[in-house]
Order: structure tokens, then C-alpha cells, then sequence
């Protein structure tokens, strides 16, 4: 069984990809190493990175797709906290049934 062969043309080729490829992975590393020491400075002046984090996503997105999440998020707290008040109702009431 005889190995493939590539030409000496592609094996240069093969090699400037390989070689663009681990400067690219290098460069890469170097932003993330920058992009934690930024957020470490951050932390340092007292700011939430996990905040930071989310505020950085959601400029990401798309400005409707941010409102109509905040939307859902109001109508769920709403929903959560009128839940909580009927419970609490509920439990008043079993405890003056419980007196009488």
C-alpha cells in the first residue's frame, strides 16, 4: 500500500495554512489572557463581572430581541410575585380557620 502524496506546491501551501492557523490560535490566547485581566481590574474597582458579562452580551443582541426579553422577564416577576401574595392570603386565612 503506497502513501498519499501531495506535491511540493500544496505541501508549501499545507504548511503556510498550518503556520497561519497556530499564529492565529497564538493571538488568540494572547486577546483572552487580555480580556481577563480586564475583567480582573474591573473586579478590583468594585464592579460585577458577572453584570459586566451579561451587559456585554445583551449589546450583542438585537435591541427588540433585549426588550422583549425584559417584557417577559416583568410579566414572569409579576406573575411570581402575585403567586407569592395569594399564598401568603391562603396560609392567613388557613391559620384564622385554625383559631376558630
Amino acid at each position: 500500500m503506497t502513501e498519499p502524496q501531495i506535491g511540493a506546491n500544496s505541501e508549501h501551501q499545507l504548511l503556510s495554512i498550518v503556520e497561519r492557523v497556530e499564529r492565529l490560535a497564538e493571538e488568540k490566547q494572547a486577546l483572552v489572557d487580555d480580556i481577563k485581566e480586564v475583567f480582573a481590574e474591573a473586579k478590583s474597582n468594585g464592579f460585577d463581572t458577572s453584570i459586566i458579562r451579561k451587559v456585554i452580551a445583551r449589546r450583542r443582541q438585537d435591541t427588540a430581541a433585549v426588550e422583549d426579553a425584559d417584557d417577559l422577564l416583568l410579566v414572569y416577576e409579576k406573575g411570581v410575585r402575585n403567586a407569592q401574595k395569594v399564598q401568603q392570603m391562603l396560609s392567613v386565612k388557613e391559620a384564622e380557620d385554625d383559631q376558630s
